[in-house]
């Protein structure tokens, strides 16, 4: 990884800050401002006009990081000259515009990590993410940075925790954010039960580990080249040169020892008062140092080794070195896993198609025994068929023969059943015509009841009349009776000629209630002869019955004049019985209610005498 895709990544994050709308694309005067600070941290010239031509105002609109990148590369990342400026002031610069908006913590939280931390943690996630955008890092890189924080804090580090982070539906299995991972830092999950400060301190050390290229720091005793005394220093070693400073806090700077191919690393035997010494050659002078103990001397003459085999090597950082190679082992690791699952699945297509071989195999034989069998079987069939057949034809032969004779002797007899049907007709035609007249005779008595009724349903309307017009005139009466209290003599004469009018309306209507007396005994003379007809009808519904019973081959013929069994009503009935049935109803509506109970015995009779009748079905 070279450091144009270093600071890529960086601006990457400063140029999604400025994209509010989250739509891919920066207005132009964010843009400048970006761009002008990016020069200045980069230590490059300022070219203002370019700047300005490039980013001019017009119609075109905000700019998408494609549109970015020509003046980027062109006028900024190609004028990049590497040792002339801090990489951490650019890393400072995006984070500052990055986390504004997207780096959102509760400050009063005790899990939540220092604002250096978390800086000094998003620029190792940018170290160790993909150099695919947006930016991810792996699970594997996850947990390689999560074991060197916790082995920088001397802790275990818990693989559990990271599983169950990792199986969350939240979470996607190709990598996470940097923002995903810095939430799941300040959860307290990896840091739980330990100190800010150690954390802190364990944070630093594995960023100046890895992005700052330190391969090993700590204090040596260093013997001078003048004086030749010994004295502390702090060590700090790099791939490039191993410098040395006054104290931990790297302010006074006392020496720098540039480390190429012609150096080596000694150990040398204890002497003036020293123990676990080494010393570091170079071309020009030799170096001479003492650990505290044995393993710190194998630790720091390790470390020097390695720088030297990387300078050798043309390689400027340990940790990308180390990167790209776990990149290849899961590269590796994915290859041969497709590549085993490729093979499993051969296997399994292999094992499939032997399979459904072997069915279809076992299927051809199961079909061969069948088809063999239903052979077999057709032809016994065929056989039985045959010999069946050949029965059948025999007994349909012998019963045509029964048949034909059979039929002989039906038709006999179906023709002498045919004369006595014919005659029996014609006996039941006369009878009809008989039928036809006692119904005439009923239908005429039916008439004459209803206009009995009719004469009725006017005298009982007259006396209705009266009855209002009496009502009105003892109204009056007794109006003018309290109207008149003081012209009481005077119209004596006139009330005597009322009372007198009252009396003659009431003889009227004793002579109305006589002739609706006379009316009733009429209705009743009617009902009585509609009785006698009902009475000749079931005699001839009698009759009637007796004829229509079928007669059975061997009987005697009955004689016509003997008494009929029985006799039905012909289902159509007469329009006249109709008429008479409905006129009957409304005059049983109109009768007053002095006749009522007698009417409507006389009814229920009539009704019981059509019950009994019938409906007459003649065949």
């Amino acid at each position: 990884m070279d450091l144009r895709s270093e600071l890529l990544k960086s601006i990457w994050y400063g140029f999604t800050a400025l994209d509010l709308e989250k739509s891919g694309k920066v207005s132009k005067s964010q843009l400048k401002v970006l761009s002008h600070n990016l020069c200045t941290v980069l230590c490059i010239p300022h070219d203002p006009v370019a700047l300005e031509e490039h980013f001019r105002d017009d119609d075109d609109g905000p700019v998408s990081s494609q549109g970015y990148m020509p003046y980027l590369n062109k006028y900024i990342l190609d004028k990049v000259v590497e040792g002339s400026f801090i990489k951490e002031n650019v890393d400072e610069l995006c984070w500052t515009l990055t986390a504004k908006k997207n780096y959102q913590t509760d400050k009063t939280s005790n899990t939540v990590l220092p604002e250096r931390d978390a800086f000094r943690l998003w620029c190792l996630f940018n170290f160790l993410s993909e150099d695919k955008y947006p930016l991810v890092m792996v699970p594997d890189e996850v947990e390689y940075l999560l074991k060197k924080i916790c082995m920088a804090m001397t802790t275990e580090f818990n693989c559990v925790e990271l599983e169950d982070f990792f199986s969350q539906d939240s979470v996607q299995q190709s990598g996470i954010t940097v923002w995903v991972f810095l939430e799941m830092m300040n959860s307290g999950k990896i840091t739980k039960g330990i100190d800010k400060s150690i954390t802190s301190m364990a944070v630093e050390e594995v960023y100046r580990e890895i992005v700052g290229d330190v391969l090993k720091e700590g204090y040596l005793w260093k013997k001078g080249q003048l004086r030749r005394n010994w004295k502390e220093r702090w060590f700090t070693l790099r791939p490039s040169n191993l410098s040395y400073y006054t104290s931990e806090d790297r302010k006074d700077c006392q020496g720098n020892i540039v480390l190429d191919g012609n150096c080596c690393v000694e150990v040398l035997p204890d002497r003036d008062g020293k123990r676990c010494m080494f010393c570091l050659k170079t071309l020009s002078k030799t170096y001479e140092m003492s650990a505290s103990d044995t393993k710190q001397r194998q630790e720091w003459t390790t470390a020097i080794q390695t720088a030297i085999r990387l300078h050798v090597e043309g390689k400027n950082s340990l940790h990308k070195d180390l990167k790209l190679k776990r990149r290849e082992q899961r590269e590796q690791r994915e290859k041969r896993r497709q590549a085993k699952e490729e093979e499993l699945q051969r296997l399994r297509a292999l094992q499939e198609e032997r399979e459904r071989k072997l069915a279809e195999l076992e299927l051809l034989k199961e079909a061969q025994k069948q088809a063999q069998a239903l052979l077999e079987q057709d032809e016994q069939r065929r056989r039985q068929q045959h010999e069946q057949l050949q029965q059948a034809l025999e007994v349909q032969l012998r019963e045509a023969e029964e048949a034909r004779v059979s039929m002989q002797a039906e038709m006999a007899l179906k023709e002498e059943e045919a004369e006595r049907q014919r005659k029996r007709i014609h006996e039941l035609e006369e009878m009809q015509k008989r039928l036809e007249e006692a119904l005439q005779q009923e239908i005429k008595a039916r008439l004459d009841e209803e206009a009995f009724r009719y004469a009725q349903a006017g005298l009982l309307a007259e006396e209705e009349e009266k009855m209002k017009a009496l009502m009105s005139l003892q109204e009056e009466q007794e109006e003018y009776i309290l109207k008149t209290q003081r012209e009481k003599q005077e119209l004596k004469q006139e009330m005597e000629a009322k009372s007198i009018a009252l009396d003659e309306a009431q003889r009227q209507l004793e002579e109305v209630r006589a002739n609706r007396h006379r009316v009733d005994q009429d209705v009743v003379a009617a009902q009585r002869k509609l009785r006698q007809a009902s009475t000749n009808v079931k005699h001839w519904n009698v009759q009637m019955n007796r004829l229509m019973r079928p007669i059975g081959p061997g009987e005697k013929r009955p004689s016509l004049g003997g008494s009929f069994s029985s006799f039905q009503i012909p289902t159509q009935r007469d329009p006249g019985l109709r008429l008479r049935r409905r006129s009957g109803s409304e005059d049983q509506g109109e009768e007053s209610k002095e006749n009522v109970d007698n009417r409507a015995g006389c009814d229920l009779e009539k009704r019981h005498s059509h019950a009994s009748n019938g409906d007459m079905d003649i065949p």
